[in-house]
């Protein structure tokens, strides 16, 4: 298993509706989710900062194919193209960087 964490900001004038989306968020998502094993997920916001972390466990042999799996899923890109204009990535990203993941440096089960 493999611990993922990622960070991302949330625009201010979008967090109402941000929380609407996930508080809903659609089943074929879920599933693909769940299909490209992916467990435990969980996002986290910070206000004042409009910080969002997520976490995740990927379950799978193949993260780079999982992930290709979801990115060309038109239902995963239709869900995308509704909760990215929420978002803007850190200042910090690099070319084509949207959610950033981040190093696992401490854990303890």
């Amino acid at each position: 298993m493999q611990r993922i964490g990622m960070v991302l900001t949330l625009n201010a004038d979008k967090i109402a509706e941000y929380k609407r989306l996930h508080a809903n968020a659609w089943p074929e998502i879920l599933d693909m989710i769940k299909a490209c094993n992916i467990r435990n997920y969980t996002i986290f916001l910070r206000e004042p900062e409009n910080l969002l972390f997520s976490y995740y466990e990927y379950t799978g042999t193949d993260y780079e194919a999982d992930m290709a799996k979801m990115a060309a899923d038109p239902k995963t890109q239709e869900w995308w193209s509704v909760c990215m204009p929420c978002q803007k990535p850190l200042d910090t990203a690099r070319e084509g960087e949207w959610w950033i993941e981040m190093e696992d440096v401490f854990h303890l089960d």
